[in-house]
């Protein structure tokens, strides 16, 4: 959803043989683990070459935002607004997949920030296509370099640190650096944390099911950060994919990894409640208890799917199926 799908054929090994050793492991079959090793190599490059990689651009749409109104005032000094609203991130964050400025994901939050406060919100973005939380430090720089700081931010990172096996923690720390500078700034911060990998079918098990445990370990970690930072998290592998299961060729892109219009919109939905809460301006009500694991996507994966076959038959799953399948 949020990652260059090309870095999928480029998976950690020593962590791809980790997660096999456990395996192998548990039922003592050195030549498994070698096999499984290598079968989940060629299926990494299977889906680099089934997804191949979005590099197109996406639609400008910074400006300012007035309620009920649908074309934004082109921003300049003098131009009145009452927030500012600041995007960082990665290839999600920016747009990638967004056929129209209106359905970039900055601008579906300003819109409905805008409608929610009544208030004129000034969009500006600094996300990057294929960025990850080492590009996070930059993006905070250029904010400072170009002005004043906002008074909301919004940052979408995640699916890059997975394909780009970076270490989950040093992520995570990473992530709560720019949280920790924003808010040192004064600026209130929404973090939707990594997305649900496994909601990419076009990723091929057990592969899929690797990078989806990798995710939602990272998603915890991010969560952890932020809280820590003073932010707010989003747990988006949750919330968005009950619907991205259910409806892939209406929530992906034609790339079949980013989100389409509809898939932005659906996150800008969880984003909103949670921004507006903290800026002191939400008015639609308690917000609910956010969850913190797909149930959607865990009932995809090849546990489960075993684990209902195994039952039908009248057996029960052994450990070694469990550990396979990265639970």
């Amino acid at each position: 959803m949020t990652s260059d799908p090309a870095r999928l054929a480029s998976v950690s090994r020593p962590r791809i043989k980790a997660s096999v050793a456990t395996v192998a492991a548990g039922t003592g079959a050195g030549t498994a683990s070698w096999l499984a090793y290598h079968y989940l190599m060629s299926q990494a490059g299977a889906a680099r070459g089934v997804i191949g990689r979005n590099i197109a651009k996406p639609p400008e749409a910074d400006g300012v935002y007035a309620p009920g109104v649908d074309t934004p005032e082109r921003w300049w000094r003098g131009v009145p607004f009452d927030l500012h609203l600041m995007i960082f991130g990665d290839s999600s964050a920016a747009g990638v997949g967004a056929l129209t400025a209106d359905d970039v994901p900055g601008v579906r939050v300003a819109k409905l920030l805008a409608d929610e406060t009544g208030k004129r919100i000034r969009l500006s973005t600094k996300a990057i296509g294929g960025a990850t939380s080492r590009g996070l430090s930059g993006q905070v720089d250029a904010m400072f370099i170009a002005g004043a700081p906002p008074d909301a931010a919004v940052i979408l990172i995640g699916a890059n640190d997975v394909t780009a096996k970076n270490a989950i923690h040093a992520s995570a720390r990473r992530l709560g650096c720019a949280v920790r500078r924003l808010r040192g700034s004064g600026a209130v911060v929404v973090v939707g944390t990594c997305p649900d990998l496994g909601v990419v079918t076009a990723i091929p098990q057990p592969l899929r099911t690797v990078v989806r445990e990798w995710g939602h370990r990272l998603a915890s970690a991010q969560a952890s950060a932020t809280k820590a930072a003073g932010g707010h998290p989003v747990p988006l592998a949750d919330l968005l994919a009950k619907e991205f299961l259910a409806s892939p060729d209406t929530m992906f892109s034609a790339d079949r990894f980013h989100p389409s219009a509809a898939g932005y919109e659906l996150a800008a939905r969880q984003i909103v409640p949670v921004l507006a809460s903290a800026l002191g301006e939400w008015k639609g009500g308690p917000l609910p208890d956010l969850p913190q694991v797909s149930d959607a996507a865990q009932a995809q994966t090849m546990t489960a799917r075993l684990t209902r076959v195994l039952n039908r038959a009248g057996l029960h799953p052994k450990p070694a199926v469990q550990e396979l399948a990265g639970d």
